[in-house]
């Protein structure tokens, strides 16, 4: 459906993103992440058609996009961050609007409007001003605008931003729900989110991809099988001794001292090593009570940070 072959992007001497490959199938939901200035957004604009790499080719359902623009764009629906409106229009109006210089059929267009409000969940605001709806109705307004035309792409930059929590919560399912029939490129910065929405991730740090994987893979890779938090009481501080009774323990660091006289510790072996059952064990004979014990969870935010951090050294 979508593929980049080598894509560079240079203003001057600046290079805002350097020869980037990938490929993304029909029905697929991608996370596009990486920090502000990585080239998220150059990365969006040219998959877009808005700006021309400067070398690479990018194919858009089968279409060359310098070759053949008119033809890729008309796959596409485009949802920029920032959810520029006309303001002074209706949402009906805004959404008809959309349909004109989209040449959406003119003996459809009233009903494919009516259809797109409905499936944005604008019913009962279509006839106010966009300029008097809440933040979260405006993001469905800029949706249901990339919605018109029946693109088979939609690339969604910041679809949450600014939203309070039920808001986005209901612009995630609505992603999901389109989801369904199209293909989508998410950008977030919100990585929670996209580790719930996307089923690919791709990483661009400093103009470069460092990563594609699903976020399950990613997550799994910076998963540390070797830590455990444990919470214990220990008024004596005997462990300060475990170390030395405990011989495969490799560091023991404290993370946390609770209001309820409870410490947690992060407990890290040498290797591979399973230390819950020596844990328990060890623990008992020096009188330190185990509130809770726990293996080491990762995030796509952990495996994010780690991938970042590596491409800065």
């Amino acid at each position: 459906m979508i593929e980049l072959k080598n894509v560079t992007k240079k203003y001057g001497k600046a290079i805002a993103v350097e020869d980037i490959s990938f490929t993304i199938n029909d029905g697929e939901i991608v996370g596009l992440l990486g920090p502000n200035g990585a080239g998220k957004s150059t990365t969006m604009n040219i998959i877009t058609g808005f700006i021309e790499q400067t070398s690479g080719d990018v194919i858009v359902d089968g279409y060359d996009m310098l070759k053949r623009p008119k033809k890729a764009k008309k796959e596409i629906g485009y949802m920029p961050e920032g959810v520029p409106l006309y303001t002074d229009l209706t949402v009906r109006e805004f959404v008809t609007y959309m349909a004109e210089i989209k040449n959406v059929n003119r003996k459809e267009r009233k009903q494919k409007v009516k259809e797109i409000i409905e499936q944005t969940g604008l019913k009962d605001v279509e006839s106010k001003l966009i300029k008097n709806l809440s933040r979260g109705y405006k993001q469905r307004v800029s949706m249901a605008g990339a919605l018109v035309g029946e693109p088979k792409i939609l690339i969604l930059d910041e679809p949450t931003v600014g939203l309070d929590p039920k808001q986005i919560t209901e612009i995630r399912n609505l992603i999901k729900e389109l989801g369904k029939t199209h293909t989508i490129i998410l950008s977030s910065h919100i990585l929670s989110e996209v580790s719930q929405i996307c089923n690919k991730v791709i990483i661009i740090n400093k103009g470069k991809i460092v990563a594609i994987d699903t976020p399950e893979n990613l997550e799994n890779k910076v998963t540390n099988n070797n830590c455990i938090y444990v919470t214990i009481e220990d008024s004596q501080n005997k462990i300060e001794t475990i170390k030395d009774k405990i011989q495969d323990i490799k560091k023991i660091k404290l993370i946390t001292k609770n209001d309820d006289g409870t410490t947690q510790y992060m407990i890290e072996a040498n290797g591979e090593v399973d230390l819950r059952k020596t844990i328990f064990a060890e623990f008992a004979k020096e009188d330190i009570t185990i509130f809770e014990m726990k293996k080491a969870d990762s995030s796509l935010e952990d495996a994010f940070m780690k991938l970042i951090e590596g491409g800065n050294k």
